[in-house]
């Protein structure tokens, strides 16, 4: 299945140009849903988020893969489903420049002493839009 099973349409496109945070659904080990507010990048028809290695999300992802990821304006949903890919090396030039761009910030940098910086990929798999599964 491709990443974009319909084409987004300019609206949608401009919001994840625009809006700075994302939920990021994840699941815990006991079935339970982890959610976190994320600066992300949409690049490449995939989410990318950075966060530090020993996140909670980062040890959900690692067993469990499947995420869910929503904008913050319910009004108008734009709600994505995927599998998330880990990058603990070697980020890609282009994704680093669009984090810098867009947020002034580092993604390759850790937040907190000691710890690596991870960086999620997520392909879409499914799209919900203004309430209808694509």
């Amino acid at each position: 299945m491709s990443d974009l099973v319909s084409p987004l349409g300019s609206a949608v496109r401009a919001r994840l140009a625009r809006e700075k945070n994302v939920w990021l659904c994840t699941v815990r080990p006991d079935g339970s849903a982890h959610v976190t507010p994320v600066w992300f990048v949409f690049e490449r028809a995939r989410w990318w988020i950075g966060t530090d290695s020993g996140s909670v999300k980062i040890a959900n992802i690692e067993s469990e893969p499947r995420v869910s990821l929503a904008l913050e304006d319910g009004r108008y949903p734009v709600v994505a489903e995927g599998d998330a890919a880990l990058h603990r090396d070697g980020f890609p030039a282009d994704i680093v420049a669009a984090f810098a761009a867009k947020y002034e910030w580092d993604v390759t940098a850790p937040e907190k002493p000691g710890s690596d910086r991870v960086l999620l990929e997520v392909p879409v798999r499914r799209w919900l839009l203004a309430g209808t599964a694509r």
